[in-house]
């Protein structure tokens, strides 16, 4: 599988020495392991505030690929779709995935060895059994009332 976003030239270990905040945009668009996570439909208790992922995907994610079929336009379908940035990342790191780069990096933790940038190759991710590829349902499919029967352990 070849990998959608270009992570060719850029400095070797670049996350480890620059802040996130410092990041050109192809820099931050890198940290994305392609892991599909973020698009899945969450469940937050309103009283512990504890965010629970569900196999329940975005209308736009391809789960065989794991990427937004319509990454350049998504707000047209989905409007509240999240663009995380440097300056907005202290209010949505919370609910990224565990393994998320972004998270792992704003927390200050080390990006896992099958991260696409420690490893060289998109695939990675997928062959440490950590995206979601294969394995997701669709928004449209089932009714929010029954998210919670979906809600998943997050693979690590």
């Amino acid at each position: 599988m070849s990998d959608p976003i270009d992570r060719d030239g850029l400095a070797p270990r670049y996350w480890e020495r620059k802040p996130l905040a410092k990041m050109s945009q192809r820099e931050w668009e890198a940290l994305c392991d392609g892991c599909g996570k973020c698009c899945l439909n969450k469940l937050e208790d309103e009283d512990s505030g504890t965010v629970a992922l569900t196999r329940i995907a975005c209308r736009l994610l391809d789960d065989s690929t794991c990427r937004c079929a319509h990454y350049e336009n998504r707000h047209q379908f989905v409007p509240d779709c999240i663009v995380l940035k440097p300056d907005n990342l202290d209010t949505h790191a919370y609910w990224m995935p565990a393994t998320c780069a972004y998270r792992l990096l704003w927390e200050g933790k080390p990006l896992y060895d099958w991260h696409p940038l420690i490893s060289g190759t998109a695939q990675s991710v997928h062959d440490a059994g950590v995206s979601v590829q294969g394995w997701t349902l669709s928004e449209f499919d089932v009714p929010e009332d029954d998210w919670e029967e979906h809600v998943i352990e997050e693979p690590v």
